[in-house]
């Protein structure tokens, strides 16, 4: 009920568009460019393609990102995000957090979704095609980055445990915690980038849980 009443929100914020035409993707966007791309087939064999264009990745933790959404090249709607595009047969969802994109799926009024295909060009293409040509050192890295973000949310949360379980009304009802880790600045701090590495590695894949909003 709460998701279907957050996608019609999103649906009325959409906006017609303009009609210009997607500009392919430079060398020099890479890092600051999404694209994804979504063939449709109707019933009559009529093929359609639309994209998901999202210009300034600098901006996806800011509130001012807008989503474009292409039909067959061409300019068709755009959104604040999150974005809801109604297409035929279903909705394209987008969705950002601060590292990047964590959603961009295709999904059916009977609840079946599928990811939207990146171009290669983009990050996150460069990425699936990494994932493509090397699965298991791809497989490896994957598991490197969650256990970079486990390791970096629990010693933080073991450090700020000392000095909230210290604050009277709380000591009062649970007593003092010592943490057991104490780590030098240099060290919290290279924690720190390790999470923000591994979670923005995350979002090239589409991935996000409660572990990369911890990792924020």
């Amino acid at each position: 009920m709460i998701k279907e009443w957050q996608r019609q929100r999103a649906v009325r914020r959409v906006i017609p568009g303009n009609g210009r035409p997607l500009k392919p993707v430079r060398w020099w966007q890479v890092p600051f460019r999404v694209l994804f791309y979504l063939p449709l087939t109707d019933p009559d064999g009529r093929r359609t393609v639309y994209a998901v264009d999202l210009p300034y990745r600098a901006n996806t933790g800011s509130g001012k990102a807008r989503a474009h959404l292409y039909r067959d090249g061409r300019h068709h709607a755009e959104s604040k995000l999150p974005a809801a595009f109604p297409v035929e047969g279903g909705t394209i969802e987008v969705a950002i957090s601060a590292f990047g994109i964590k959603r961009c799926h295709y999904v059916t009024p009977a609840g079946g979704e599928r990811q939207l295909i990146p171009d290669p060009r983009t990050a996150e293409g460069r990425r699936a095609g990494f994932e493509r040509d090397h699965r298991a050192l791809s497989r490896s890295i994957g598991f490197l980055s969650v256990l970079m973000l486990l390791v970096g949310v629990g010693l933080n949360v073991l450090q700020l445990a000392q000095p909230i379980s210290r604050i009277p009304s709380i000591a009062a009802r649970v007593g003092p915690f010592e943490s057991p880790v104490h780590l030098p600045i240099w060290l919290n701090f290279a924690l720190a980038v390790g999470a923000v590495l591994a979670s923005t590695e995350r979002a090239l894949r589409l991935r996000y849980s409660l572990l990369d909003q911890a990792g924020k």
